[in-house]
């Protein structure tokens, strides 16, 4: 508390000289768990969002003095200091009406420092957030179109430094352009003065309870009669996109109610899956603990190729509401936005949630038990064609998370990025067929998930857990050495990928000439064109960047033959280079000794790349391994 007195005396003086507003990187106070005195306010106006214009007002009730301010910094789902100040602009600070000066913090540029005057006992912020109009991830892709807003309140919204989140009180309402529809967790209190107003919350649940927006929307209901709501929000930039089949809206259901069966509690008042479709803003999907911000390209429903590429997204984000959000590593159960994350555990986090995500995809009906194993089948291949194993374990990518979320595709092989999410897959599902094996079909992970998990029904204050308690809950269910177990798979520098889940559930990984129906699906939605597998190259296939090279295998026939990320295929053996020209050219190179010759251009030069390679178009599928146990066909089946 030293610095902070000093930093007061040091305000008041410069205050009273009329001198610059000091800055000190240590100025802020310890945190306290105690409630904030008073209560925030915030308006959000996003009737210029056509424009990626939101314009903001906040109120933060202050005492005189030496203040400091946050801007969320650490974002939840997002691991790592992604907030998004660079968007803040405008920023002016006033007190009984006169204007307040401030400082930017010169080592955390994501805090103020300001001096409030003598009989102010509040301040008045108003600004405009600039939401991206280009590129990015998570936050920093766009949220904003003529037709939709994704508003998270993260990006809009100082808090006073020194406190939990849990411990500041904040009034929350938003200005919608008009005629348009809207869904978010929080819930609505009054419509005045053309804003809509929510219940007061704590920050970090506003944090925690984004809002979407837009002139086409449709609300489902996925728990009919249940006493606990649970809600499908769709805007989309169409009203074609929001026409659902029957059948889609009853896997939906199911998945409700397979995620009750599997988890044998829930944690939330009621549940919000935040369904944004469209070409225009960004995809991905982020997880909160009563909702999940999804988006997805617009013919998600109308497009069987798009449901079946991006079919897994939702139930991925609301397995999140137990694990990640209710049960939450206590690295990442951070007291506030500002307080630096630990991602050491994200292989529990995010690869078990992809695991299970993925068998709930199949047993709700949103994919078929065949798609399910075609999913895994390409992960799996992903995992074996990762030579950077053999230096990065998979520890290491969970530890840098914060750093890899940004990494570029590029040598993506060999580096390797957030792979904590397809190896996380595949170890639970080493987990899930040990336990199987080890109990003789008489336990599962299905156990240890209602054991972890299926806990204080109906409460959402989060339990945060670590390695050990992870281990105690697998002894717990199925005595083995897990600690041992686990750690050789985290540590491993082994280069062949972690596949004994696949064999021991029944199956092995092989490769085939012909792509899957998934596969296909994933390089139609995501425009590519996949031959990492016989090639090892990933190839753009987008009308504006068609042929440039968005990945090389390492050390595969085109590494060795000098094709690097980056270049473009302009022709394939002397003619212009197309997705089926390339692949044909490679089922002939099969009965022939000459390579495949390649013109590549590389920025401004041109060059003829020849390609040693004869065997032919590879594809990954997984093939029943006989009179062994189909394990996999257990794991998919719906729970009763």
């Amino acid at each position: 508390m030293k610095s902070v007195l000093r930093f007061a005396v040091a305000a008041l003086a410069a205050a009273a000289a009329g001198s610059a507003l000091p800055v000190a990187a240590d100025a802020t106070p310890a945190l306290l768990d105690t409630a904030y005195p008073g209560q925030l306010t915030l308006n959000v106006d996003l009737t210029d969002a056509a424009r990626k214009i939101f314009r903001v007002k906040e109120t933060i009730p202050v005492q005189a003095g030496a203040v400091s301010l946050y801007y969320p910094k650490w974002i939840p789902g997002e691991h790592g200091p992604t907030g998004t100040i660079d968007g803040i602009s405008g920023l002016i600070i006033s007190g009984n009406g006169q204007r307040i000066a401030w400082r930017r913090d010169l080592e955390d540029m994501y805090t103020l420092h300001l001096n409030v005057p003598a009989g102010v006992s509040a301040l008045d912020l108003e600004f405009q957030f600039l939401s991206p109009t280009d590129g990015g991830a998570f936050g920093g892709s766009v949220s904003a179109t003529s037709k939709i807003v994704d508003l998270e309140w993260n990006q809009v919204a100082f808090y006073p430094a020194g406190y939990w989140g849990r411990a500041v009180s904040i009034q929350p309402s938003v200005k919608l352009p008009a005629g348009w529809g809207y869904g978010t967790a929080l819930e609505p209190m009054t419509t005045a003065s053309g804003s809509l107003q929510f219940k007061p919350v704590t920050f970090e649940t506003l944090v925690d309870s984004p809002l979407i927006t837009g002139l086409n929307f449709k609300r489902i209901d996925l728990a009919p009669g249940a006493k606990v709501p649970v809600h499908l929000d769709i805007v989309a930039d169409h009203p074609e996109d929001l026409v659902l089949k029957d059948e889609q809206i009853k896997a939906h259901q199911n998945l409700v109610t397979q995620a009750y069966a599997l988890f044998g509690a829930h944690h939330y008042d009621h549940y919000d899956f935040l369904f944004t479709l469209s070409e225009d803003t960004g995809h991905f999907g982020l997880e909160h603990h009563q909702s999940s911000d999804d988006r997805f390209f617009s013919a998600f429903f109308t497009d069987p190729d798009s449901y079946l590429s991006g079919g897994g997204l939702l139930p991925h984000e609301y397995v999140h509401s137990w694990n990640g959000k209710f049960r939450r590593p206590a690295g990442l159960a951070t007291p506030n936005f500002n307080v630096p994350m630990k991602g050491d555990l994200l292989w529990v986090y995010e690869g078990l949630t992809e695991y299970l995500g993925q068998v709930l995809t199949a047993r709700s009906g949103i994919c078929s038990a065949a798609q399910y194993r075609d999913e895994l089948a390409a992960t799996a291949a992903m995992m074996d064609k990762r030579p950077g194993r053999s230096w990065r374990p998979l520890q290491d990518t969970a530890d840098e998370a914060q750093i890899l979320y940004d990494t570029p595709n590029a040598w993506a092989t060999w580096r390797r990025s957030v792979d904590f999410y397809p190896e996380g897959e595949l170890l639970w599902l080493d987990v899930d067929t040990k336990i199987r094996e080890l109990s003789g079909g008489k336990h599962s992970l299905d156990d240890f998930v209602k054991a972890f998990y299926g806990i204080d029904d109906g409460a959402y204050v989060v339990k945060p857990y670590t390695f050990e308690d992870v281990v105690a809950t697998l002894k717990q269910v199925q005595p083995n050495d897990w600690t041992a177990f686990l750690r050789k798979r985290l540590d491993s520098t082994d280069a062949a990928a972690p596949l004994d889940g696949l064999s021991r559930g029944g199956w092995t990984l092989a490769y085939t000439d012909k792509p899957s129906d998934y596969f296909k699906a994933q390089e139609k939605v995501r425009k590519h064109l996949n031959l990492s597998y016989s090639l090892g190259i990933d190839i753009e296939t987008d009308a504006d960047s068609l042929g440039k090279l968005r990945d090389v295998l390492w050390n595969s026939p085109a590494f060795t033959a000098g094709l690097a990320p980056g270049m473009k295929l302009i022709a394939v053996n002397g003619e212009k280079f197309d997705g089926d020209r390339l692949k044909a050219a490679i089922t002939a190179a099969k009965i022939g000794t000459a390579p495949i010759e390649l013109l590549v251009q590389n920025l401004d030069s041109f060059s003829t790349v020849k390609v040693d390679y004869h065997d032919g178009l590879k594809y990954p599928q997984l093939q029943r391994v006989n009179d062994t146990p189909d394990r996999l066909a257990d794991i998919t089946k719906p729970k009763k």
